[in-house]
This record gives structure tokens, sequence and C-alpha cells, in this order.
């Protein structure tokens, strides 16, 4: 195991928590390469008696370092450092994988880091996750340790059915569920259940994870363009697609929630031929701030076309790993024929730990806490940037986790996120989501906010104040 340097000096008088200089140490140490890829670091238990900090506080900098992709959590093994490429300096970054631009000097010293992909950790109930975890392994039995069901543990799916039913409107049965660990995998076993070669047309911009995800599967990709309603339904019956992936209460990056005329417009595209699905991924509709939660594209759904999947990653925390996906029933019988041999890919502990933190009340109380949370850093984040309006269009608000800035003044996304760059902001530009070249469109930046403390808040955006406008 991979110690780190014993020079690590805690300083209380400094003004930071323990917490963040051990969180700041550490991914420092990751981006000069001080820790390298796949090494393994001390337990959290193990470092804890180390620096002589209470456990709580390592597992505050790991949970936070997991958030933010430096570190990985592999269960029953620890926590490994992750592949920094995404770090270094690239002059001239690849479509959708390296955000900004600059010399590594530059980027190391970025002290605000805008990510729209972040969560906060800082208020996890760690304590009650543990002791539920203790709970369950005191009590466990030789089932507990069997292989389990493909699908999942049924009671998990009846309480995630419940828990959608309530708060996304959507219409199922446990044994439309299926729990896989993340999105990714399940999106691969979607891929099993339609077939190889299958025409897919996705927004652009869009989530360049999943796009990366239909081209392994060898599903040919059509790039449909978007308005301020969403994907445009007249430009997708232009094409030869069967399945369309979208994100309608919350699209990302744009932040576009797409309205009940346009849903129903996409409804009616699906239900025109047979075989066509729409992949509905409700990525974190949990986030919103203003009206009422909007309903699933699912919910809507009479004829049985809409792929409903979701996670508890943005919701809970990354590290969580599970994911689910609801099958309308043609495309049940069909996933049970032909992949349902499949083991499930989330321990039964983990499930059982997810279910009691549901069932018992802790997961509503903890959203309601965060949502709290990121509604005040979202409206201080709109009032800070007040003074950008005349500058810059500001969209995407109201909902998720981050907010879209629109130039007004014929700048470059390049110029505007390096001139960020240079004073020690990082923020994210709309053309690394966006699949085909939009010469015409103004620059777009990306700002999101979970992650961030509300003092680091005002300070990035001070900061950017001075260089943008």
């Amino acid at each position: 195991m991979k110690e780190l340097p014993i020079h690590i000096q805690l300083q209380p008088e400094s003004g930071k928590t323990l917490y963040e200089q051990i969180y700041e140490f550490i991914r420092d140490e990751i981006r000069r390469g001080g820790l390298l890829q796949n090494e393994k670091l001390p337990s959290a238990r193990l470092l804890a008696e180390d620096l002589q900090v209470s456990r709580t506080t390592v597992d505050m900098a790991y949970g936070q370092l997991v958030s933010e992709g430096y570190l990985e959590a592999r269960p029953r093994q620890g926590y490994f450092v992750c592949a920094v490429e995404g770090l270094c300096v690239i002059d001239a970054p690849a479509r959708g994988e390296k955000y900004g631009g600059g010399s590594e000097s530059s980027r190391v010293s970025e002290q605000y880091d805008f990510s729209p992909t972040a969560i906060d950790m800082h208020f996890f109930p760690y304590a009650t996750w543990k002791k539920i975890t203790r709970n369950i392994l005191v009590d466990a039995n030789s089932d507990m340790f069997a292989l389990g069901e493909p699908q999942g543990d049924l009671e998990l799916r009846t309480t995630i059915c419940r828990y959608l039913h309530g708060a996304r409107g959507v219409n199922c049965e446990p044994e439309q569920i299926i729990i896989g660990a993340g999105n990714d995998y399940l999106l691969l076993l979607l891929e099993k259940i339609l077939g190889r070669h299958i025409p897919v047309a996705m927004e652009d911009p869009t989530y360049v994870k999943a796009y990366r995800i239909f081209r392994s599967c060898a599903w040919p990709v059509t790039f449909v363009p978007m308005d301020e309603n969403g994907i445009r339904v007249e430009c997708l019956r232009q094409t030869e697609a069967q399945v369309a992936y979208v994100m309608p209460s919350h699209q990302y990056p744009t932040g576009i929630s797409m309205p009940i005329g346009r849903r129903l417009e996409l409804l009616k595209w699906a239900a025109a031929k047979e075989g066509r699905y729409l992949i509905e991924d409700d990525y974190d509709s949990e986030f919103r701030y203003k009206g009422k939660p909007l309903p699933s594209l699912q919910a809507s759904d009479r004829n049985g076309n809409v792929v409903y999947i979701g996670t508890f990653s943005k919701a809970i925390a990354p590290a969580i790993r599970i994911s689910y996906m609801v099958l309308p029933y043609p495309l049940l019988a069909r996933y049970r024929q032909e992949c349902g041999f499949y083991s499930s890919t989330v321990s039964r502990i983990d499930q059982t730990i997810l279910n009691e933190f549901i069932q018992d009340g802790y997961f509503e109380r903890y959203l309601n806490k965060m949502r709290k949370q990121y509604r005040m850093k979202h409206d201080l984040l709109l009032t800070e940037l007040k003074s950008f309006r005349k500058a810059f269009r500001i969209s995407g608000s109201n909902a998720g986790l981050h907010v879209i800035l629109t130039d007004r003044m014929g700048r470059s996304e390049e110029e505007l996120a390096r001139t960020a760059q240079e004073t020690g902001v990082r923020v994210y530009r709309m053309r690394d989501f966006r699949m085909e070249e939009s010469g015409d469109t103004a620059a777009m930046l990306i700002l999101g906010y979970a992650a961030l403390s509300p003092e680091e808040i005002r300070k990035g955006i001070d900061l950017l104040r001075k260089v943008w406008l």
C-alpha cells in the first residue's frame, strides 16, 4: 500500500478545516504526480490514526476526492488514485474529453473549480451509513452472501418502485426494475436487450459518456439539434433512429427542461413505428428550486416506449454506484430471454444498506437537507451573477446543479475559459459537449456550484468579474 508522505502537517490555526487540509493535500499530490494512477491510499482508519484526527474527518476528505474523480473507492479493497489526464495540459483538447486550455502550472494553480459534476459531501450522514452497515453485518446470515437475483433484490426494487411513483410519477412494478452498478452498466445491458447496430439519436450537445458507450456498442449515432424546448422532433423524424436518448427534466449540459408539448411530440414519434424507444436519463431530477418537480417522461407513456434510467450517485454519493432501469414490458420479456443469466453487479450487502437508508427515512431527510443547501448556493450564485447580465445571458437555473452563461460580447469560449483559468478559476466550455460544429453559436460557459462553499462561490465569481466584465 502506498503511504502518504510523512511530512503532512495539519495546521489547525490556518483557518481551514482539517477535512479541507487533508483533501487539498491529497488533491495537490495527485495533480503534481506525487500519487500515481492505481496507487492505493491508506484506509480511512489508518490515516485518521496517523494524523490523530477523527475517522469522520478523513471519510469526508476521501468522499470529496471520490466525488471529484481524484479517487476511486473499490468495494472491500480501499481507495485508489484515478487517472488524471483531464488535469494535464493539452493544447488542443479532444472534444468532450478535456476542458479549458493553458499550461500545467496554471491548471494546478486553479483555486475555484466550478465543476458541473461534483457534489457536496460535507453533509453526508456518515455515522448513519456506518450504523446501518454495522447492524446489517452483525445480523447477516448465509443468505446475505448468496448471489441474489439478477435484477437485484426484490425488497430494494419494491422500495425504489414506491419512491419513483411518489417522487417522479413513474408507473411501474418491481418486476420491471433492474438494479446495476452505475448507468454505464445499464446502458451496456440495454445494448444486449435491443441488439447491436441499432441507430440511436442524441441531443446535441449531450452527455459525452453516454455517446462513448453507444459507440462502443456499435450503435450508429445521429445528433439532433435542440431549441429552447429541447430536442427538435421535426429533425428527429428525418433520421433513421430507432432509439432516442433524452434528458427531458433537466438536459445535460444545457439545463433545458422540456415542456409537456414537446414531450408529447416525442412520445408520438416513438409510438409511430414498432420497435422505437426513448431512453429517459433522469440523472438529477431531485433538485428543483422553483415550482413543483416535473413528472418524468415515463409518467406520460401509455404505449410502453420509454426506458427510464436513474441513479443515486447525485442524490446520495458517487461511490454508492447504484442505479436502476425501468423496462417496458416488451423489453422486460426480451431481457429475461436474452440477458436473464447476467448476475447482478451490486452486492446484496450494498443493496440492503441502501434499502434500509431509504425505508427508515434517512434518504428523505438527507435529500431535503441537500435541497436546502443547493438552493442556498444556487440563489447565492445568481445573486453574485447579477452584475454579469449585461455581458452574459444566464440560463439553466432553478434546477440541477449548474447554470449556463452565454456571452453577449462576441468573445470565444477559449478566450473566456483561458482568462478564467489564468486568474485561478476553472469553468467549462459548452463546445466540449457539442458533437457537431456550430460556428455561429455564441460562447457558452458552464458553472457548477454544488461542491463549492458559499465563500468559494463568492471569491470565484469575484475573480471572474475582474477578468470578464
